[in-house]
C-alpha cells in the first residue's frame, strides 16, 4: 500500500470507531463535545452514514484508487470549512470544529503522502 492509501485506510478506521459510535451510543458521544443528547433516530443514520464512508475509504485505500484518495483530500478540508460556518452561523456549538480539524489534518497528511514519490 502506497503512503497515500495507508492514510486513508487509517482514516478509514477512525471512520468506522465514529460511525459506530454513533449507531450504538450516540448520546455518551454527544455529552462528550457538549452537544444535546437524542432520542431521535437521526444520529443513528449519521452513524450509519459515516461507516459506509469508512467502507468506500477502506476499499479506496485497499485498491490504491488514486482519483477517490485525490478527491477525498479536497473533500476532508471541506468539512472543516462547513464545521467552521456551522459555528460561525450558531447552528452548533464549537467542539464541532474539533472533527473538522481531525479531517483536515488527515487530509493534509494524504495531500502529503501524495506528494511523495512511494
Amino acid at each position: 500500500m502506497s503512503k497515500a492509501a495507508i492514510s486513508v485506510f487509517v482514516f478509514s478506521i477512525y471512520l468506522f470507531v465514529l460511525g459506530f459510535v454513533l449507531v450504538a451510543i450516540p448520546n455518551l458521544l454527544l455529552s462528550l463535545f457538549r452537544f444535546p443528547e437524542t432520542n431521535e433516530v437521526w444520529i443513528r443514520v449519521v452513524g450509519m452514514l459515516v461507516v459506509v464512508l469508512g467502507y468506500y475509504y477502506s476499499t479506496a485505500a485497499q485498491n490504491e484508487l488514486t482519483a477517490f484518495i485525490r478527491a477525498s483530500v479536497v473533500g476532508r478540508y471541506s468539512v472543516l470549512l462547513f464545521f467552521v460556518a456551522f459555528v460561525v452561523l450558531e447552528f452548533a456549538p464549537p467542539t464541532l470544529i474539533l472533527f473538522g480539524v481531525i479531517d483536515a489534518a488527515a487530509a493534509t497528511w494524504t495531500g502529503v503522502a501524495l506528494r511523495k514519490p512511494t
